[in-house]
């Protein structure tokens, strides 16, 4: 449905390169990234609001790489809404339907009006509407010209954290029920996990990992990747003693990993220099020695606690320090404080090397 084809873009000191992108017809595809990564470009690009130094911008199976923004069959939103303040819903909403007959307009306002459940608000206006419910309407707005593509451009990010939930849980929604193709950009990775088929991160100006939302989650093909989808436990060290007699035909192998004072048995395809990335949520605290099924069993000292919610994230010393989190019922049942011994253990296939 949209295919980006070796797009470049040089623009100042910032540049995109090289970017080779495919979005199937249908999907729900997000751009992951830090602010300043080229996000946004990347939308303006495929709006047609820019234009790319070299490449090419293919929609529905046509080459629009220099069609103007009204010839490219698609409707952005940007996360500062752009609503008029001096409009009533209904005319903010009917904007996007220029050209079309009064009787079309009013059926299509009332159709979106439904299905975004905004039908109490249409005659009131903007300035006196939460975060949430303008986020409706622009939404509705760029969905009212019927374009085969919607972009959105961090869509949630101005919202409090219940109205985010909400939104997002109703752009899912939204999603199954019109089969829209949707490019949806963010610098939230649970955004992306939450709503994303798949996933595309992008640093620099490069796309430098695309997949399935959890694939990317658990398995980060870089340290940029690993750490900015949250990893807080990635060390660097070696890889050995893969046992390759288990079997000629499998792909891993049960190894060790070393960095400093840090010995682990893992899963790896081969040996060598590698990193070793173990998400915080997979190690389990205990005050007693485990009797599990848990290769890595380690013994360490609370250095630091820090309440984040429901949730606790404890630093501990073994050897290295060494991140877990809890929940705040579990930790009190573990009656932790700083000084306090305890066990870590975690299984092999918890950690990701690369």
């Amino acid at each position: 449905m949209i295919r980006l084809v070796n797009v470049s873009l040089k623009v100042g000191a910032f540049a995109l390169h090289s970017i080779n992108l495919e979005v199937k017809r249908g999907e729900y595809f997000v751009i992951l990234g830090p602010t300043g990564a080229g996000k946004t470009k990347l939308l303006e690009i495929i709006a047609g609001l820019l234009f790319p130094s070299s490449g090419e911008v293919w929609i529905a199976g046509e080459n629009v790489t220099e069609r103007p923004p009204e010839r490219r069959c698609v409707g952005l939103m940007y996360q500062d809404h752009l609503l008029f303040p001096h409009l009533r819903v209904r005319q903010n909403i009917a904007f996007g339907l220029r050209g079309r007959s009064p009787a079309e307009t009013r059926t299509k306002i009332a159709s979106l009006a439904r299905l975004l459940k905004i039908e109490h608000l249409l005659e009131c206006r903007i300035t006196g509407l939460s975060g949430g419910e303008q986020q409706r309407i622009a939404l509705a707005r760029a969905l009212a010209p019927e374009r085969q593509v919607l972009l959105l451009d961090e869509p949630l990010s101005a919202l409090d954290p219940p109205n985010r939930r909400e939104v997002r849980r109703e752009l899912r929604a939204l999603h199954k029920q019109l089969a829209m193709t949707t490019l949806h950009v963010t610098h939230d990775f649970e955004e992306a996990l939450v709503l994303a088929d798949r996933v595309a991160v992008i640093q620099a100006g490069e796309i430098v990992q695309i997949g399935p939302p959890e694939i990317v989650f658990r398995q980060p093909k870089s340290t940029f990747v690993a750490e900015f989808l949250g990893v807080e436990n990635l060390f660097r060290g070696e890889i050995t003693d893969c046992d390759k007699s288990q079997s000629p035909h499998e792909k891993i192998f049960n190894a060790r990993f070393q960095a400093g004072p840090l010995r682990l048995s893992v899963v790896a395809e081969r040996e060598g220099p590698a990193y070793a990335a173990i998400r915080s949520e997979e190690i389990i605290v205990s005050r007693d020695q485990p009797h599990s099924s848990a290769l890595n069993n380690l013994y360490g000292t609370v250095t630091h606690i820090e309440t984040t919610g429901p949730l606790v994230r404890l630093t501990l010393d073994v050897g290295v320090p060494l991140m877990a989190m809890l929940t705040v019922q579990s930790f009190a049942v573990l009656g932790l404080e700083v000084g306090t011994k305890a066990y870590l253990s975690f299984k092999a296939t918890a950690i990701h090397v690369f």
